[in-house]
C-alpha cells in the first residue's frame, strides 16, 4: 500500500529524470567551486555560474510540466544553460580561480549532461513524431 509520503516523492515526475539529479550535482559542485573564488572581482562570475547551472535544472523541472513540444524547447534552453556553464568553467580557469583538473571535471560533467539532454529530446521527438533537424 502506497503512503502519502510515496505519493508526494513521485508527484513531480521531473524528480526521477536522471538528468535532473545529475543537474542537482552539478549545482552543488559549482556552488561549492565558486565559493572558493576569491573575492576580488570575481562575485559576478560565480553569481553568473552559479545562476547558469541552476537554470538546467530548472528548465528541465519547468519543462517537464508542460506537453512534449514545449518540454523538447525547455530542454533545449537546459541544454543551453549547459553551453554557458562551459563559458563560466573557461573564465574560471583563465582567472586561476579553477585549476586544469577543476576545468576538466566541470567539463566531463557537462559533457555527459549535454548527451543526457540529448538522447531525451531525441527520444521525446521520436515519441511525438517529431522531426527536427535541429541538432541544438
Amino acid at each position: 500500500m502506497e503512503t502519502e509520503l510515496d505519493k508526494a516523492a513521485t508527484f513531480f515526475r521531473f524528480e526521477d529524470l536522471r538528468i535532473y539529479l545529475k543537474a542537482l550535482d552539478y549545482i552543488d559542485w559549482v556552488y561549492k567551486k565558486v565559493n572558493k573564488f576569491p573575492e576580488t572581482g570575481s562575485i559576478s562570475l560565480a553569481t553568473n555560474f552559479y545562476t547558469s547551472a541552476q537554470a538546467v535544472a530548472l528548465h528541465i523541472a519547468e519543462g517537464s510540466a508542460r506537453n512534449k513540444a514545449q518540454f523538447i524547447h525547455y530542454l533545449k534552453m537546459a541544454k543551453s544553460s549547459v553551453r554557458e556553464c562551459v563559458v563560466h568553467s573557461a573564465m574560471a580557469s583563465k582567472q586561476k580561480f579553477f585549476s586544469p583538473e577543476d576545468l576538466d571535471d566541470s567539463r566531463n560533467q557537462l559533457m555527459e549532461m549535454t548527451k543526457m539532454l540529448g538522447a531525451l529530446i531525441g527520444s521525446l521527438q521520436r515519441s511525438a513524431g517529431i522531426v527536427d533537424n535541429d541538432d541544438d
